[in-house]
């Protein structure tokens, strides 16, 4: 499986965007503290968003008759590193533009396309998923939330958890049973597009270790939904879930979510010229390096069209440790230190790094389905 994740140098026409990107960034982050930067991820400005899809960054990867760039997933790899490396609050398309979209266009109705697609490049619509529940860890497989054919389309009920920002999205792709039970497995699974300020749509936000809520449940008490809400084919929404995975876990999202931290250590280092952190140092680039080039190979696959599901997960589950990582060893480096010198931001960020780096290898499937999945891929179960 590792000879197909063969490094591809990224274009120039697609590196050539990173120059205007730096200055769009520099501007609009002057004065964000690193602590702030360091929650890229879960910072949520929808002005910035809006303003980054006035520039044409978002929905790189979609047609341009529906608002998009026409690029492929290389030149979106640049736009997303660049993103993530300076702290950008990325949170309010982040969503829409990584698989919303995309999975849309390829599994959506034209009226779904027509009404969407737009709307996501433009920056006012923000999509979140529900695809985990209650009960049922990270075997989405298992899920409950009922989608019942009646006169108007789709009577749902149910109940999704974990759901980033669902309380400042518009819409939610659900995996929903349309058939059988729990026990049919992929069978009898399909998705659906949900207009949350729909009567029956409940969202409770649920407060994390560092005081911020950026997971939700959502509760689905009989939300009427149209005929036309369905995605894809009834019944297909296993296979369309997992090639939305790919678009998820391929990103380089999943080894930048703690570079903020690393590079504001890096900087101290060089203003205090602190001997004996070469090695840990060279260790932490080297993997980096390492795992950039994976992602960038991920990237030149779904340009290829391909959807390289196996791949993502094992980059995925490597990424993330890594990302974990970062905030346990810069820890240990910076409390050899008197307290006195590391300045009081640097310890800002380190402490909401150390709280929030155990959901990286929750979000986007845990590191055991992940590893499920590279078994399954290579025939060992």
């Amino acid at each position: 499986m590792l000879e197909s994740l063969d490094y591809r140098p990224i274009p120039a026409r697609h590196e050539a965007l990173r120059a205007e990107l730096r200055a769009f960034l520099a501007e609009r982050l002057q004065g964000y503290p690193i602590d702030l930067r360091a929650r890229s991820w879960q910072g949520f400005d929808a002005d910035f968003s809006r303003a980054l899809a006035a520039r044409g960054w978002v929905g790189l990867t979609l047609p341009r008759e529906f608002g998009g760039a026409g690029l492929d997933p290389l030149a979106r790899f640049v736009v997303v590193e660049e993103l993530l490396c300076s702290g950008a609050p990325v949170a309010a398309h982040w969503i829409a533009d990584r698989q919303s979209g995309p999975l849309l266009m390829r599994f959506g109705s034209e009226a779904q396309k027509s009404f969407h697609i737009p709307a996501i490049c433009r920056g006012e619509q923000f999509f979140c998923i529900g695809m985990s529940e209650p009960n049922a860890g990270s075997d989405l497989a298992s899920v409950r939330t009922r989608a019942e054919r009646n006169t108007a389309g789709w009577l749902l009920n149910g109940q999704k958890i974990w759901t980033t920002y669902a309380q400042h999205s518009h819409y939610m792709i659900a995996l929903v049973r349309t058939s059988g039970n729990a026990q049919d497995r992929h069978r009898g699974l399909s998705q659906v597009i949900v207009d949350l300020s729909l009567p029956g749509v409940t969202i409770r936000p649920i407060r994390d270790l560092t005081g911020t809520s950026h997971f939700c449940e959502v509760f689905f008490d009989n939300v009427q939904l149209a005929v036309g809400d369905l995605v894809g084919e009834e019944g297909e929404g296993w296979k369309q879930v997992t090639a939305e995975l790919a678009f998820e876990r391929s990103g380089p999202e999943r080894i930048y979510s703690s570079v903020v931290l690393l590079d504001a250590w890096m900087d101290w280092l060089r203003a205090r010229r602190e001997p004996g952190q070469e090695r840990l140092l060279g260790q932490l680039l080297t993997e980096l390096m390492v795992l950039r080039a994976l992602s960038i190979s991920l990237a030149s696959q779904l340009a290829e069209g391909l959807s390289p599901v196996i791949e993502a997960a094992l980059v995925k589950d490597l990424g993330t440790s890594f990302e974990q990582s970062i905030p346990t060893l810069l820890g240990d480096a910076i409390a050899a230190v008197d307290a006195a010198e590391v300045p009081q931001l640097m310890r800002c960020t380190l402490a909401y790094m150390e709280r929030m780096a155990p959901a990286f290898s929750l979000r986007g499937g845990t590191r055991e389905i992940l590893r499920g999945v590279v078994a399954r891929g290579l025939g060992l179960r």
